[in-house]
């Protein structure tokens, strides 16, 4: 566990992979399952993703939350592009487990998705992330969270970027 004043950036080495922000508005720009949500891109630092979403019900469970399945697909990419922040741009990120807790329904007007480096390494990178509800008569209500180990990809054909 992290001292609790410690942000992961700060555990990681000095390196920036050059242009790791580009390369993952670029990555995200490839990403049907999330152009097909409405999911945006809306914070790209090292170490740290932040992907939103307006509500739709062609989203909801048939209780009108947001699905679960649509959760942990905006969670799983907010954390792996966390992940790919940190490697080396000839490198790529899959997803070779997560674990979801769903906290509250997913109730709202847009939803906040964040992934955040939890461990940094050179074949495996581990990230949590934390799915909120945002509704405009009140504070933003934390609806989720993952926890996911992804391995980084070298030299494989087909999984470039």
């Amino acid at each position: 566990m992290m001292p609790p004043d410690t942000k992961a950036h700060e555990l990681m080495d000095d390196r920036d992979p050059p242009d790791f922000r580009k390369r993952i508005r670029e990555s995200f720009a490839r990403q049907a399952a999330m152009r097909t949500i409405g999911a945006e891109l809306t914070l790209v630092e090292q170490g740290t993703v932040e992907i939103e979403l307006p509500f739709d019900d062609k989203l909801t469970q048939q209780h009108g939350f947001l699905h679960a399945g649509v959760i942990s697909a905006a969670l799983d990419s907010a954390g792996t592009y966390a992940a790919y922040s940190v490697i080396d741009p000839d490198a790529s990120i899959l997803t070779i487990e997560f674990k979801v807790n769903l906290l509250s329904p997913g109730r709202g007007e847009r939803f906040l998705f964040r992934g955040e480096v939890t461990k940094p390494g050179s074949t495996i990178i581990v990230s949590d992330g934390r799915g909120y509800a945002i509704r405009s008569d009140g504070p933003a209500k934390l609806i989720a969270s993952m926890t996911g180990t992804m391995m980084v990809v070298r030299g494989r054909e087909g999984i470039e970027g």
